[in-house]
């Protein structure tokens, strides 16, 4: 039976974990980010994928990084593993670590490599208007992203994709095709390839200051604003001293000037046709249908929200 070392954190890597056990591979060790404790009440959050580990009694791991690298390669080696598959585990992994493995690290990303290398493939995806994105199955080296490539998987961006919907979307179908790349990578019925690093682009990390939205931008990619930083961190506005959160929105051909409330339902002029608001959220408080949100609110017909 196949030792398979695995290392994920957020929800997107659960779908997979759950595959590569439901399969009947041995798992003797999972890695994982550890627990953080949140503002208010100081609760300990576990991961998703910690949270899987425990409900299946997966021994798991939860090292701050992996500055002990003796330490770490030690416990690794001891398990003779034959493979590590790696999904948005979150840190940093040393060269010396990357050779435990008797196949290598292995990580799931979620881009067409070498497109949207980095750590928001699929946030930047959809803010980029993108029309399809997929899965990568790649050798993990000490660079960013730039591993040889096994196998890859396209899938098609719809119009009102956010990014919690195409994270799930992206997370089954690598769940539904994991298996088939270990026993592939393992029989040796294909070679991994190297990726045009000549087309490489990048997707950094979200910042959260990057939500704010710009009413001099295009509708459509305001949209994509809104899409592609949904659930968090949003993209968002001020208004009155407060912050205001757009989940859902739509365009509309109707303009004026930019950042102007153009109607009662809270359609807002860009620089570029307008949005209509469909959920919004004020902060503190719950999310609002924009039929509800109009009833309370003091954003009104004829606002202009630019320095509002």
């Amino acid at each position: 039976m196949k030792k398979i070392v695995f290392m994920g954190t957020p929800s997107f890597a659960v779908p997979i974990l759950k595959s590569i056990l439901n399969k009947g591979y041995n798992i003797p060790l999972v890695y994982t980010q550890p627990p953080s404790k949140s503002k208010r009440g100081h609760k300990v959050n576990k991961s998703p994928v910690h949270i899987f580990c425990e409900e299946n009694d997966l021994k798991v791991r939860t090292p701050e990084n992996f500055y002990n690298i003796e330490y770490e390669k030690n416990i690794l080696a001891k398990l003779e593993a034959d493979i590590a598959i790696v999904v948005a585990y979150g840190q940093i992994l040393p060269k010396d670590i990357l050779n435990v493995c008797k196949k290598g690290f292995i990580n799931v990303h979620a881009s067409l490599l070498p497109k949207l290398r980095g750590a928001a493939p699929i946030q930047r995806s959809i803010m980029n208007l993108d029309n399809e994105t997929g899965i990568s199955i790649m050798q993990i080296n000490e660079k960013l992203d730039q591993g040889k490539v096994y196998s890859q998987y396209k899938i098609n961006i719809n119009k009102d994709d956010n990014a919690e919907d195409l994270s799930l979307r992206l997370s089954n179908l690598a769940a539904e095709k994991i298996d088939d790349d270990i026993e592939g990578i393992f029989g040796n019925k294909k070679n991994f390839f190297e990726q045009d690093h000549s087309k490489a682009t990048y997707a950094n990390k979200i910042k959260k200051e990057e939500g704010r939205i710009d009413w001099n931008d295009k509708a459509e990619n305001i949209i994509g604003k809104i899409n592609g930083l949904y659930p968090v961190p949003g993209a968002w506005f001020y208004f009155d001293g407060a912050r205001y959160k757009i989940l859902k929105a739509s365009i509309s051909k109707n303009s004026a000037t930019p950042g102007k409330v153009i109607n009662d339902n809270i359609e807002i002029s860009c620089g570029t046709n307008s949005i209509k608001i469909l959920e919004i959220q004020r902060e503190g408080k719950k999310v609002q249908n924009i039929k509800d949100f109009i009833l309370g609110t003091k954003i009104k017909k004829g606002i202009n929200l630019i320095n509002a």
